[in-house]
């Protein structure tokens, strides 16, 4: 599928994790283990009478239809061979098949083996029955629907830079505008006819002198000198046509020079003034970052606001804002690098923290490309994870999509490899079993730690007895 639709971006798929057959099966199981494992003697008629009359009220299941319905419990079918726990009494008229106790043990060790298998169906039903059925639900309910996964992508809608993105901004045409002013350093070609009349007695040098024609240097002063025989003039500020009124000006107008001479006063003089490089005073190229008050700076010629624009408004703006620096600015645009917009992988550490993990969104990445980016899953993950979508502002509903991690990866199931939006998180769950052994370690080791300090000092405290009894006289004896 291929669109911009928001309903396509937006459907998401919220799983809820739901008790079923396998739950109430095992944990029916689990009471009938616990209740047969109370000893029953001859001399305690009532403990006899009160576990019967226990079982009766506990809902019997055939044992072949558990283990039809729980395939992933291989563990029950180990009470076959421990018919002496009585797991369904010999009362039970719903039971298809009888026991016959062919085991003698003591009390002592049914209680102890009941309550194994006890623990054994809880385990293992906590662990995979419940999470597995509500998975493979939601996985069927959200391949019906229209979110983009692999092989149906969709068509991401048009990109907004934020800040920290890095634009790359080239300035196409960088020409000076005609009413800038000329400044000192410039070079401004100058041409000037009907003044100083050559003398056929002239010798060259004397008629270069005369001739205004050819590139002169603006001063730092702002004039420019014209040669020893006509002077300097001032011209920094004035636009090229200005200069020319100037220069046309000074030339009509007498002047008396430092040794006496007298200079000017010309008739018709005709000037022309021309700039010898009409380049901007800077050139705009290269990276260009977004700052944190979402503007982007433009060098000499200021800064200007770019954030939450698309690349046509970015290259309108900034063209905009060149108009009074740069003649007809024109200006590329692009994006270089997409660094506002992320996808988080959180990745659970079994009840010794959370990692988390930042990608940049460049708007095809689904949640196989995502895993790759940190080498897949690490040692204490499982398998069971899902994707975080963030909802709209002012709702508390979650939107979550559930990955089948093995169909995408060793089936090439594309159902669940959903193609990535800006903020989702991917969460990846724990392995049950390492964080059971954390919060095991977690809760032991404070003890550990006491018991350890106590065995330390009681055997020191013998050690120290010991060696004052085994001392001799002369006092050399002792632990010292």
């Amino acid at each position: 599928m291929v669109g911009t639709g928001r309903q396509a971006l937006g459907s998401t798929v919220q799983c809820q994790v739901k008790p079923d057959f396998d739950v109430y099966t095992c944990i029916v199981l689990a009471a009938r283990l616990i209740v047969s494992a109370m000893p029953v003697t001859g001399s305690d008629e009532r403990l006899g009478c009160r576990r019967r009359s226990v079982l009766r009220v506990i809902p019997v299941l055939p044992l072949k239809m558990v283990e039809a319905r729980v395939p992933a419990f291989p563990i029950l079918r180990l009470i076959r061979v421990f018919p002496s726990l009585h797991v369904f009494g010999r009362e039970s008229s719903q039971v298809p098949f009888s026991w016959e106790t062919t085991v003698k043990s003591t009390a002592r060790h049914r209680a102890i083996a009941s309550l194994c298998l006890a623990t054994l169906c809880l385990a293992g039903t906590l662990g995979s029955g419940c999470h597995k059925t509500a998975l493979l639900d939601a996985v069927e309910e959200s391949s019906l629907s229209d979110i983009p996964r692999e092989l149906s992508m969709a068509s991401i809608p048009v990109y907004r830079v934020a800040p920290p993105d890095i634009l790359l901004i080239e300035l196409v045409r960088s020409i000076r505008p005609s009413n800038d002013g000329i400044r000192a350093g410039d070079y401004v070609i100058i041409r000037a006819a009907n003044l100083e009349p050559y003398d056929p007695e002239d010798e060259e040098v004397q008629k270069a002198l005369k001739t205004v024609n050819g590139e002169y240097l603006v001063q730092a002063d702002g004039t420019v000198d014209l040669g020893p025989w006509y002077g300097s003039v001032r011209i920094e500020g004035q636009t090229a046509s200005q200069v020319e009124l100037t220069l046309a000006s000074y030339l009509r107008t007498e002047h008396q020079g430092e040794d006496g001479r007298t200079y000017g006063g010309y008739q018709k003089p005709i000037v022309s003034v021309s700039l010898a490089d009409v380049g901007a005073r800077q050139i705009v190229a290269g990276e260009h970052l977004i700052r944190p008050d979402g503007t982007v700076s433009l060098g000499i010629y200021g800064s200007v606001y770019v954030a939450g624009m698309t690349l046509d408004e970015v290259k309108q703006a900034v063209e905009q804002h060149l108009g009074d620096s740069v003649h007809d600015a024109e200006v590329a645009v692009d994006v270089l690098a997409y660094n506002s917009k992320k996808i988080y992988l959180i990745t659970d550490g079994g009840g010794v923290g959370e990692q988390v993990v930042t990608l940049p969104f460049t708007g095809g990445e689904t949640v196989l490309d995502a895993l790759a980016n940190i080498n897949g899953l690490s040692p204490v993950s499982s398998k069971q994870m899902w994707i975080a979508r963030p909802a709209p502002n002012g709702t508390d509903v979650a939107q979550t999509m559930p990955i089948d991690w093995r169909a995408i990866t060793q089936d090439g199931v594309t159902t669940t490899n959903y193609q990535l939006m800006p903020g989702d998180r991917i969460y990846i769950k724990a392995d049950c079993w390492v964080a059971s052994d954390n919060f095991i370690a977690k809760v032991t080791q404070p003890f550990s730690r006491i018991f350890g300090f106590i065995i330390l000092g009681n055997g020191t405290v013998r050690t120290l007895q010991q060696g004052g009894n085994s001392g001799t006289g002369g006092g050399g004896g002792g632990f010292f």
